[in-house]
């Protein structure tokens, strides 16, 4: 499965350009894509997602499975009107986009969030230093690079862009990047193979590119899914079975395992069975050296003959 997890969206996008891109991301193999809504400050108390419900209805075209994104631009870290806590029932994931270094440190070191995304198309006042990004990275955070940004931009913020991707390839040696579009238009939409093959020129491992459209997103996924559904550890109960059925569970499945004519031998998760030769008695087979050596303690003792028989 691959995933996108940044499709640009707005109020003034119409349905129909937004089908458009949902259906042409599908067909380019992202089996999964989630709808990014950049957020504006102050946050109210009670936010709720600005989706409309019939956004993506087409029954004529294949689409993707919709996720709700929200991406909060943060630039003061002591500010108190960011409400992270109160996003997490409107949205299924949550990015933080900082602006300067304290906030860009600030999301490194504390924020619980999953995802930080960057607009690599402009010049930021600070360096990626390796000790945060690789502690951002132990975390689990995740660092997001959107090649749609490339294509929209001038000459100046595409040299940006190149300059800032490859600073955090080498401050994160490639580990926890996650590769998305942001892409308003279908027109923005590349295919994977494209996006891994233009990653590596800047210094991203083709291995490394396909984890970060498929391993590292579904990562985020399955994480905050379980942030939502959990409660203290706790995923979901499917059945719990009674005293009774379990020890029945438990004969039924010892009874299974014994084989008439075989010795069933356990080597740590398998089971192999090997079939027993004629005449041999229910012990372990003899070896030849053992075999001689009864032979000769019988000749001594003048039981050659029975043993013949």
């Amino acid at each position: 499965m691959i995933y996108d997890l940044n499709i640009a969206w707005s109020p003034s996008t119409t349905p129909e350009i937004f089908c458009q891109t949902l259906s042409l991301a599908y067909s380019l193999g992202f089996s999964t894509v989630a709808i990014n809504h950049t957020l504006e400050l102050p946050i109210p108390s009670n936010p709720t997602s600005p989706f409309p419900s019939n956004l993506a209805s087409s029954p004529a075209r294949k689409l993707p499975t919709l996720l709700r994104r929200a991406t909060l631009p943060l630039d003061d870290p002591a500010a108190s009107n960011y409400r992270l806590q109160s996003l997490v029932n409107a949205y299924d994931i949550l990015a933080i986009r900082p602006l300067t270094e304290k906030a860009f440190q600030n999301a490194c070191l504390t924020l619980d969030i999953p995802i930080i995304s960057l607009d690599l198309t402009t010049h930021f006042p600070f360096h990626f230093r390796p000790k945060p990004c690789m502690a951002a990275v132990s975390r689990g955070v995740r660092f997001e690079i959107c090649y749609a940004q490339l294509l929209a931009a001038d000459n100046r913020g595409r040299a940006n862009f190149i300059s800032n991707a490859t600073s955090i390839i080498r401050a994160t040696r490639g580990r926890g990047i996650l590769i998305s579009s942001e892409a308003k238009t279908a027109l923005s939409l590349r295919g994977p193979a494209d996006v891994v093959n233009l990653l590596n020129v800047w210094g991203l491992a083709n291995e490394k590119g396909l984890d970060g459209l498929r391993c590292i997103p579904r990562s985020v996924v399955v994480n905050e899914g379980m942030k939502r559904n959990g409660f203290r550890g706790v995923i979901n109960i499917i059945q719990v079975a009674s005293r009774g059925d379990y020890h029945t569970n438990e004969l039924s499945s010892g009874d299974s395992e014994r084989i008439v004519g075989t010795d069933t031998v356990r080597s740590g998760n398998k089971v192999r069975s090997q079939k027993r030769k004629k005449g041999e008695e229910d012990g372990q087979p003899m070896s030849k050296r053992q075999a001689k050596k009864l032979r000769v303690a019988a000749r001594s003792v003048g039981l050659d003959e029975k043993l013949d028989a």
